[in-house]
């Protein structure tokens, strides 16, 4: 049976046709999957589960819907959406995951993440990552009115991309040894994440045995899925 996966989509009414693409592939190719992995970042952003948003409204609806045909959706959060919560998880019928955790493909053990907790180079973003992440924080994000969620969403989205517009590429990608450090952690040589929006297979040596590292592409030109079964993996592209 083949399994799927998926990350950055970072849907948003702006984009209309990405989220049919991602609509569609519910529809259809999705249903086909043993397995369904959302690897974080389905959203451009995430205000809270109470978000009206007519968009995030109908994803909702559609995954939910896939979900009662094929339960076996999983989905761990990204650096856009990591404050979607127990609520959005019910009604969409999606099995939440740790970021990192290890699943089977084919009788291998994968690893796999959303990236961005190995991107340990860019030391501003990981000291926000922590402070966002912290339970408490969280709890009183999400007490706040959401009038002034969105107001702090928005900040937090242009100060952003005014700090990346000062980053290099490079500190803004996985660091290596970050990599390595995980992989030996959970005792695997293949990794499986997105976040980076850079598409590619990395091959390398660790502790003298061949390792893997894939990384998913982002839905922005194209809605890339990963399929993965007794063939092998191979990219498929849902263009619009």
């Amino acid at each position: 049976m083949t399994v799927g996966f998926i990350s950055d989509l970072h849907l948003d009414a702006g984009r209309p046709e990405a989220t049919a693409a991602f609509l569609h592939f519910l529809r259809s190719q999705a249903l086909k999957l043993e397995r369904l992995y959302i690897l974080g970042d389905l959203f451009e952003y995430w205000i809270g589960d109470d978000d009206p948003n007519p968009h995030n409204r109908a994803v909702i609806r559609a995954l939910r819907d896939y979900t009662q045909q094929q339960p076996r959706c999983y989905f761990l959060p990204g650096n856009r959406d990591f404050m979607i919560g127990v609520d959005f998880m019910r009604k969409t019928g999606l099995q939440p995951l740790d970021d990192p955790c290890v699943i089977d493909v084919q009788g291998m053990a994968v690893l796999i993440s959303h990236g961005d907790i190995y991107c340990t180079d860019d030391t501003a973003y990981q000291r926000f990552r922590r402070f966002s992440h912290n339970p408490f924080i969280l709890m009183l994000y999400r007490a706040l009115p959401f009038g002034v969620r969105r107001r702090l969403v928005d900040k937090a989205r242009d100060e952003s991309r005014a700090q990346k517009a000062h980053k290099s590429a490079e500190i803004m990608d996985v660091n290596q040894s970050a990599i390595e450090e995980s992989m030996r952690e959970f005792g695997v040589t293949t990794l499986l994440h997105g976040h980076t929006h850079r598409p590619d297979e990395h091959s390398f040596s660790l502790d003298g045995n061949a390792a893997t590292r894939i990384v998913l592409g982002d839905w922005y030109d194209s809605g890339p899925v990963l399929y993965w079964d007794a063939a092998g993996r191979r990219t498929a592209k849902l263009d619009y």
